[in-house]
Parts: C-alpha cells; sequence; structure tokens
C-alpha cells in the first residue's frame, strides 16, 4: 500500500478551480484530507492553528482578495518554525506572466510555479520530485 500525503491546502478564491482541483486530487488517492481556504488571510490562519500540524503540500494561487499569494508569502517566512516545516508551495494561478515566474523564483519558501488547472500529470511530477516515498 502507498502512503499517502496528511494534508494538501488550496489557496484559491475560485471556487470553480478549488472543487476541480479537488476531484483530481482525490482520483489520485495521494492525500488523507484536502483542506480549502479562499485566501492569503486564511491560509495564515489555518497555518496558526493550535495542534494543526502543516500541510506537506500548498497549492497557491496568486490574484485573491483580502491577500494576495505574494502577501501570505512576506507573512508565511515570519511563521514558527513548526508551521512551516515540510511544506512544498507551488503556486499554482491563472497567470503566466514572466514577471511573476521571476518573482516566484526569487522566494526561498516557494518550490515551484505551474498555470491552472492543475492536472493529474502535473500533480505526478510534483509528487515525483517532492514526495517519492509517497507513489
Amino acid at each position: 500500500m502507498k502512503k499517502k500525503l496528511d494534508c494538501i491546502l488550496l489557496v484559491d478564491d475560485n471556487s470553480d478551480d478549488n472543487f476541480f482541483h479537488q476531484i483530481i486530487i482525490n482520483k489520485m488517492d495521494i492525500v488523507n484530507r484536502i483542506e480549502v481556504v479562499l485566501n492569503g488571510l486564511e491560509a495564515l490562519a489555518y497555518l496558526k492553528r493550535e495542534n494543526q500540524s502543516p500541510p506537506e503540500l500548498i497549492f497557491l494561487d496568486i490574484n485573491m482578495p483580502k491577500m494576495n499569494g505574494w502577501e501570505f508569502l512576506e507573512q508565511y517566512k515570519h511563521l514558527d518554525v513548526k508551521q512551516r516545516a515540510r511544506v512544498v508551495i507551488m503556486i499554482l494561478t491563472t497567470s503566466a506572466n514572466p514577471d511573476d515566474i521571476k518573482k516566484a523564483k526569487e522566494i526561498e519558501e516557494v518550490t515551484g510555479f505551474e498555470t491552472k488547472p492543475l492536472s493529474k500529470n502535473m500533480m505526478e511530477e510534483i509528487l515525483n520530485q517532492y514526495f517519492p516515498d509517497y507513489l
């Protein structure tokens, strides 16, 4: 039996995207639970919860109300080490703007940059690269 990730966190204000991404992830049977938050503020609140173990993987949109992906990443750097442990952050956005891609590469906490929608192949590549024990 393959090992599953405990949690994947989707940070995106688009409910259709979240719904679709949950279907892809659930069909692959790779995670115990998927948590969904609608912006960076909610993501920070989720990560700061008492007795909350961090998700192994965060899919982060850039353009969101209240706190966008860039603002979230700036605050994420200041979280306690336990709240950031083992987290792979993949930016998953509709933006193909070269400036966004360049900016993402300059942020240490960002593992990768992908364009929506999430696909099975994209998810397999992420697992192969960052979670080989989970295949």
